[in-house]
């Protein structure tokens, strides 16, 4: 069985194609126009051990928030697919990921029932030519689409390029341990109701 998909989401305002394979080797081929997102997708893909290709053409001329938003979208979307049934997943992930001084953890529920809870008090506004509030809007695209509860707290941190990357690293641990296979459930669905 493959779990992968390949996603292309056209509006008026961006062009995306994403693909993954959940149980990939974290090669990833990125080019988002926005370099930081790229070194987020990285983190992503290295650290969900997911091969990923994103390719976006967004209104950069405007800003970075349509394409930042789109792609969260579409990344949730390709998941939702690969994913599938959800027969024989862990379901749940976490990880607590540190990076010099920041600390952050990530937990997540691929409950069927999207949520998002974010706590991320970055110490400045960007980080070169990223807005970080575009954090919020890559995630709350991605819970939307991907169908999962999603908890997201730095709980230290003083660089705000440190606080975002321990965001992503954690959350990209606690997407491949959530995903993965659980060789003792093989064909059931992991919940009590039957259905997620």
């Amino acid at each position: 069985m493959t779990r992968t998909a390949d996603i292309t989401r056209n509006t008026n305002e961006t062009q995306i194609r994403v693909s993954i394979n959940l149980d990939g080797t974290g090669r990833q081929k990125l080019n988002t126009g926005v370099p930081f997102l790229d070194h987020m997708l990285d983190q992503i893909a290295r650290h969900g051990m997911f091969d990923l290709e994103v390719e976006a053409v967004g209104d950069l001329h405007i800003d970075a928030h349509h394409t930042v938003e789109d792609v969260g979208i579409t990344l949730g979307m390709a998941v939702a697919k690969a994913i599938g049934d959800k027969k024989g997943i862990v379901r749940y992930g976490h990880s607590y990921v540190p990076l010099d001084e920041a600390l952050s953890r990530v937990v997540i529920d691929f409950s069927g029932r999207p949520g998002l809870e974010l706590h991320v008090p970055f110490t400045r506004a960007m980080i070169g030519a990223f807005d970080v509030d575009l954090t919020g809007e890559f995630f709350r695209g991605f819970v939307n689409h991907a169908a999962v509860t999603l908890h997201i707290d730095n709980l230290r941190g003083v660089n705000a390029h440190h606080q975002c990357e321990t965001v992503f690293k954690a959350f990209g641990r606690a997407l491949r341990m959530a995903t993965e296979l659980d060789p003792r459930a093989a064909g059931i669905i992991p919940s009590t109701k039957g259905s997620l």
